[in-house]
């Protein structure tokens, strides 16, 4: 594939010290693109990342920052804007989980989740989409979601509540920016193999899954790389499971 193109177009990703996010921020490299590695406390996960992107010969950045808190944001990425120029894509994967049963989720556990994983929809993309308009070059959004934002799951009220949110968020996004050539699309992991799902109760969860194996994080990746391609220009507003069948 030709990448020539790809090395003047910054992707941030949320969330890419681990997991799903590690995986995204090191193919999405991989293709090119100049990545930013955004990371919340997870410092030593986060340089881990870069390193694998450098030793492949790729480019990375770094930037820290809570996406639960609306003003670190905006400051840290008007600065980085500001110092090396507007995102061309943005993928929104970082988040968190605190599962309970509805009886027993305090006020707490609902806040921070709905926080962290909808409300930094708006705290992340807001400081960004001008200065990517402005550029006049289109651009690609894409959010990770979860198969429990489309089913809801026991013990995830707050967490598939966050999820199928950010997916209204994301379909509504997509019309606006439609006619700038800007995509907006929702990429939903099932169950995949990460530090979030280690502690699952394996034969409980494999069957509900036909494919009777949990995702990886690169099967994860591999669509978020189409989706921030050449070939990916005319599909907006769409949610895309990789889930083995589960909906």
């Amino acid at each position: 594939m030709n990448h020539t193109n790809n090395s003047t177009r910054r992707i941030l990703v949320t969330g890419s010290s681990s997991g799903i996010g590690q995986a995204l921020a090191i193919r999405i490299a991989r293709d090119g693109f100049p990545v930013t590695v955004h990371y919340g406390t997870n410092r030593t996960g986060a340089e881990t990342t870069i390193a694998t992107i450098r030793a492949q010969g790729g480019t990375a950045g770094i930037l820290c920052f809570d996406i639960a808190d609306r003003e670190a944001a905006r400051a840290a990425l008007t600065a980085d804007i500001a110092q090396s120029g507007p995102f061309w894509g943005v993928v929104l994967n970082a988040g968190i989980a605190r599962d309970f049963a509805f009886p027993s989720l305090e006020a707490d556990d609902w806040d921070t989740v709905l926080t962290t994983n909808l409300d930094s929809f708006h705290h992340v993309l807001h400081p960004l989409i001008m200065p990517m308009i402005r550029q006049r070059n289109g651009g690609r959004i894409i959010s990770i979601a979860s198969v429990s934002g489309l089913t809801g799951n026991r013990g995830q009220v707050n967490y598939s509540a966050s999820k199928a949110g950010l997916i209204g968020a994301t379909k509504a996004l997509a019309v606006e920016l439609a006619t700038r050539g800007i995509t907006a699309n929702t990429v939903v992991p099932g169950i995949i193999e990460t530090a979030m799902t280690e502690n699952l109760p394996t034969d409980e969860a494999l069957k509900m899954i036909p494919m009777q194996r949990f995702g990886k994080p690169e099967e994860v990746a591999g669509i978020v790389a189409f989706l921030l391609g050449e070939e990916a220009g005319y599909i907006t507003r769409q949610t895309i499971s990789v889930n083995g069948g589960m909906v």
